[in-house]
């Protein structure tokens, strides 16, 4: 019998054959490329023939995009959105914390509210709230039947502004409300406890412990919020408040007799603002979401790559020695 030839190192010269490597080929997809062939043609032809159509009205469009009025509108609108929405939240954290509390009365007048400014369209309480100079003539505070420190005349102010953005607070607080208390009750209760056992009062442990536990849970609907606030904002004409973007926007076309290039106008100025709120949301729920998410970075998963495959080098080079 023979032997197998040595090498110089003793080692036997008849090594054994590497694995053939695998040859991977991708799946191929027929369908989705005749399915996308198909939307970007119908994409296409859509653009081509609006932008060939005369109805349109490209010519007013270009003209009153970035018109005087557009750009005050687009700045009530903005103001409304923003002071809305500033006071919903604080309103609606205060109803969130009296539907937790353990006194009957704060539970009960807070869902009676809830179920009030829930259950009723914001159109039909913007109008109230336009009519509220006909239930109130004046307002005073002060000590009852006593003495008054300040006095308003309602009928004498041209409060449009501010009851809009009282009508459109109130109803955003009650869906705010909800949205928190989801939020909070979405933390266990044993951070909770384990915050009391370190001698941590409520509020400090709802201000380190769990709101920004829950502030995970709250940012991506309130977000939304936000957002259909901005687009609420367009029904402040049943306050009535024209001087929003909307607004402005039908009274321009009711002079030009143009409102669809008017609509346009107004559809991109709540598309750009609404983009940017987007991109806002984007990064305020990445950085509450830090540490909940065990998706990781394109650069952390070819690190881990790299050092797979350098272990996978020195296991066959061990196997060969």
């Amino acid at each position: 019998m023979s032997s197998p030839t040595t090498g110089p190192t003793g080692v036997g010269s008849d090594a054994e054959s590497e694995p053939t490597p695998i040859k991977a080929v991708p799946l191929r997809h027929p369908g989705q490329w005749v399915a996308a062939a198909i939307v970007a043609i119908l994409v296409f032809l859509f653009i081509w023939g609006a932008a060939t159509n005369d109805a349109y009205g490209w010519s007013t469009y270009a003209k009153y995009l970035f018109d005087t009025r557009i750009l005050e509108g687009v700045g009530y609108t903005i103001a409304l959105t923003v002071l809305s929405m500033v006071i919903a939240i604080v309103l609606g954290v205060l109803l969130a914390i009296m539907r937790l509390s353990p006194n009957v009365v704060l539970r009960s007048v807070s869902w009676v509210y809830l179920w009030i400014f829930r259950g009723t369209p914001v159109y039909v309480q913007l109008v109230f709230w336009g009519l509220f100079p006909s239930l109130y003539k004046q307002i005073d505070l002060g000590i009852p039947f006593t003495y008054q420190f300040v006095h308003f005349d309602i009928q004498s102010l041209n409060a449009a502004f501010t009851f809009a953005m009282i009508g459109l607070a109130l109803n955003e607080s009650a869906y705010m409300a909800e949205i928190v208390r989801a939020g909070i009750s979405s933390v266990g209760e044993g951070q909770t406890e384990a915050s009391v056992a370190l001698g941590m009062s409520w509020t400090q442990t709802m201000r380190r412990t769990v709101l920004p536990q829950a502030m995970r849970v709250i940012i991506p609907p309130t977000g939304n919020e936000v957002i259909s606030m901005l687009k609420t904002t367009s029904l402040v004409t049943a306050v009535p408040f024209s001087l929003e973007l909307y607004g402005v926007a039908h009274d321009i076309s009711g002079v030009n007799f143009q409102p669809i290039p008017l609509l346009l106008v107004a559809s991109t100025w709540y598309l750009a603002i609404t983009s940017v709120l987007m991109v806002g949301q984007f990064y305020l729920e990445r950085y509450y979401a830090r540490g909940a998410s065990r998706q990781l970075t394109a650069r952390q998963l070819k690190a881990m790559a790299a050092v797979r495959n350098e272990v996978v080098v020195d296991e066959e080079s061990d196997e060969r020695r």
